[in-house]
């Protein structure tokens, strides 16, 4: 069995090793909107019963509408991460996968897993007639790394003379709209899209997200995820707040991005990429700033891969903004 991945938002963990309450802690180490939407009344029924089929209906319509994906209706899922567990199912035995990297580490760990060979590429010329699925990250997770739609369209089109797959993640696409493929899906029968729900909205603990695809790939993920496989409760937020006017959200975290970055600036911290709900830097010292800002109650995101890179989300307010650069100014980073 491989090893568990360690991924960012380990408060408890964190507050075992460092102190202090969980509650107190600054946690910068997702790429979560740290500002959660108000959420919609929830009518008792929604709780009371099993998922009627109004409520998927209803959250499908308005994310087609919020995706932009035309006629497919996204597919609801229990978060991203549920979906990735059954690729190894979409693939024939015998072909081989790339993974645009680095990126988002549950899809390589779950592809192994399943015995699957896995090609760590960093261009679209490394994709070969091999490759039955390749996967891409876009905007990437934690580099910001982007291709446009006209770029992503060609590979999969290269995909498809090879009896091949593309799978998009999206999962910070709500901030980048002009960079999706969702609009593609209907023309593109081998290209997938994976869109989570919780990062824009900042309710990553409602563990919602949307498949985007032709019909005969929904209808595999529906019957693996089997019945009633998101909430209704789950169902009538996305359907709300996918019907709203989400300008505000998006302004909001524009200026959390900002002020994120002009103190990362002032602390000299050379920046290197990033989301507008993140912003990755570099720096020899990295594990000794994680350390130090641990000890000041403040979680970023450390890659093992990469020792030389921190991940640091968005505080939620100009306290929060305080909180760190104070902290930064005490870091001895000589």
């Amino acid at each position: 069995m491989s090893a568990p991945i360690i991924h960012g938002g380990g408060i408890t963990e964190a507050a075992a090793a460092f102190g202090g309450e969980p509650r107190d802690w600054l946690d910068l180490s997702t790429g979560v909107n740290p500002n959660p939407v108000s959420l919609p009344d929830i009518p008792v029924n929604a709780w009371h019963r099993l998922p009627d089929r109004h409520l998927v209906d209803g959250a499908r319509t308005a994310a087609a509408r919020y995706y932009r994906s035309g006629d497919v209706l996204p597919l609801p899922v229990p978060g991203t991460q549920s979906v990735i567990q059954l690729l190894p199912r979409l693939i024939k035995a015998g072909r081989r996968v790339a993974i645009f990297a680095p990126t988002y580490g549950e899809y390589a760990r779950v592809l192994l897993a399943a015995g699957f060979a896995v090609d760590e590429i960093t261009a679209p010329d490394d994709l070969t007639g091999e490759h039955g699925l390749a996967i891409l990250v876009n905007p990437n997770n934690p580099t910001g790394r982007a291709y446009f739609p006209g770029e992503i369209i060609a590979m999969a089109r290269r995909m498809k003379a090879n009896d091949g797959t593309l799978l998009v993640d999206e999962a910070f696409g709500d901030t980048q709209p002009d960079l999706s493929v969702v609009f593609s899906v209907a023309e593109h029968d081998n290209l997938i899209a994976f869109r989570s729900f919780g990062k824009f909205f900042g309710l990553a603990g409602l563990r919602l997200g949307f498949v985007i695809a032709g019909e005969p790939v929904l209808s595999a993920f529906r019957e693996w995820l089997g019945p009633w496989s998101v909430s209704g409760p789950a169902l009538v937020i996305a359907a709300a707040l996918m019907n709203a006017d989400t300008n505000v959200v998006q302004s909001a975290i524009t200026e959390r991005k900002t002020a994120l970055e002009d103190i990362l600036l002032r602390a000299g911290l050379k920046i290197v990429g990033g989301t507008p709900l993140f912003t990755l830097v570099e720096l020899e010292q990295a594990a000794h700033l994680h350390t130090h800002l641990c000890r000041a109650h403040i979680l970023t995101r450390k890659f093992d891969y990469a020792p030389s890179w921190l991940r640091i989300g968005l505080a939620p307010d100009v306290a929060g903004d305080t909180r760190l650069a104070q902290a930064l100014r005490r870091a001895d980073l000589a």
